[in-house]
């Protein structure tokens, strides 16, 4: 399979005026979603088994539901955004959400519950990464790298400000109330943000360069093995990364720290996110493809197994923001991952694909988690199992380039595939 190098200069449009703007809302309204949707569920999933008396196996996989919903919501929203750009399609899963929290948070049953969970499912399909980063790979352009770091950075900070928030919440009062409380601020928030801070023309991709050999359609980039094994890869590796997230409470309260304690270790994690993220530019400047994938998904591993090696408390949250570092550049190994192979053109499409396996397993990976927790007999040997998990997805990882893309951009400009 060969692959043309396209002229940067005609990827898209002049860059939209907009687009500043558009960077600014998305970064408050990621945070706010993320950490609402998202991370409040771990530090609240104790207290609701608590009040309820429903196992945690059972919560989490209401949960987990949530996330398989937001898979398979994301292909079609994928073809939405590719066409119409994101301002309805992130507005109405801003309006879905709140009532859907509302649910959850007063649920007398499980199937109310589950119900709940199913609704904020298909909001998180419509406001999470993927919906936000075709917008800013359509409205960006060349610089769309820069603009997703910036935009990755800020929500990163979505368990940081979240995590203890929720649990300084729930302290006061109890985690029906705060779900409702966190409610009103992402209804005001995100509802208004996409609204308005979406507004204005969607960019057309143009033609790769004239120059460029034949064109390859988009159903045989879904059916190319480099692809197959970058969703793969990914998959497990978000499987991994999530999968630690979602038990580094109960970890760390296996080792003998306290809920608080152990909520704002979850913090850190993200604040560790944010720290890594910075570095994201160089490490494109100075490696291919192939090489940060690589690498970056072997460093989840390494420190996804030291959480379950180490016994020390004190270092065990050090490795946690490690962890979050190698967490946070591999948000951004994810956002690329289309662009850096195929180009921009069908992003929003293609990368509906290629995400919904990799939320699938992100869904999964909080009740697997804990059952091979169960399996193993404790969380540290679940840390050391996930760890060799990652391991192997490194390895599927070095088979998902395409030929001639694996350079440094100090070697080739971006290369890309029309699709059409």
């Amino acid at each position: 399979m060969t692959e043309p190098v396209t002229d940067p200069a005609s990827e898209q449009e002049a860059p939209h005026p907009g687009r500043r703007r558009v960077l600014t809302v998305l970064c408050l309204t990621e945070i706010t979603s993320w950490g609402i949707l998202y991370y409040a569920f771990p530090v609240l999933s104790p207290a609701i088994t608590a009040d309820t008396g429903w196992s945690t196996s059972v919560i989490v996989a209401a949960f987990s539901l949530s996330q398989l919903v937001a898979a398979l919501v994301g292909i079609p929203v994928g073809r939405i955004l590719d066409r119409h750009g994101p301002r309805w399609v992130m507005t109405a899963g801003s309006v879905i959400a709140a009532p859907a929290l509302v649910v959850v948070a007063t649920s007398q049953s499980l199937v109310v519950f589950y119900l709940g969970w199913t609704a904020a499912g298909v909001a998180m399909g419509a406001v999470l990464y993927p919906p936000a980063f075709a917008a800013l790979t359509r409205w960006w352009g060349t610089d769309r790298v820069r603009a997703l770091m910036i935009l990755t950075l800020a929500a990163g900070l979505a368990s940081t400000v979240f995590a203890p928030l929720t649990a300084l919440l729930s302290d006061q009062s109890d985690w029906r109330r705060t779900y409702v409380a966190l409610t009103g601020i992402l209804l005001v928030v995100t509802v208004p943000g996409h609204l308005f801070g979406l507004r204005g023309r969607w960019p057309k991709v143009t033609a790769v360069h004239p120059d460029a050999p034949a064109a390859m359609d988009k159903a045989d980039v879904v059916r190319s093995r480099p692809f197959v094994m970058l969703t793969a890869s990914l998959s497990l590796a978000a499987f991994v990364a999530f999968a630690g997230v979602f038990n580094l409470v109960p970890l760390l309260i296996e080792h003998g720290a306290d809920p608080a304690v152990a909520a704002t270790a979850l913090g850190l994690g993200g604040l560790g996110q944010v720290l890594g993220r910075v570095g994201y530019l160089p490490l494109q400047r100075f490696t291919g493809v192939r090489g940060r994938t690589v690498g970056i998904i072997a460093a989840t591993a390494l420190t996804t197994l030291a959480l379950g090696v180490v016994t020390s408390l004190i270092a065990l949250v050090a490795i946690a923001v490690g962890a979050g570092l190698a967490r946070g550049v591999f948000t951004l190994i994810q956002a690329t991952a289309i662009t850096d192979r195929w180009g921009p053109a069908e992003y929003g499409h293609l990368n509906g694909i290629m995400s919904a396996p990799i939320v699938i397993t992100m869904a999964i990976a909080p009740w697997a988690g804990s059952l091979v927790a169960g399996w193993t007999g404790s969380y540290s040997g679940a840390y050391i199992v996930l760890g060799a998990s990652a391991l192997a997805s490194a390895a599927l990882a070095a088979y998902s380039v395409p030929k001639l893309i694996d350079q440094t951009p100090q070697q080739t400009e971006s290369s890309a595939i029309r699709l059409h």
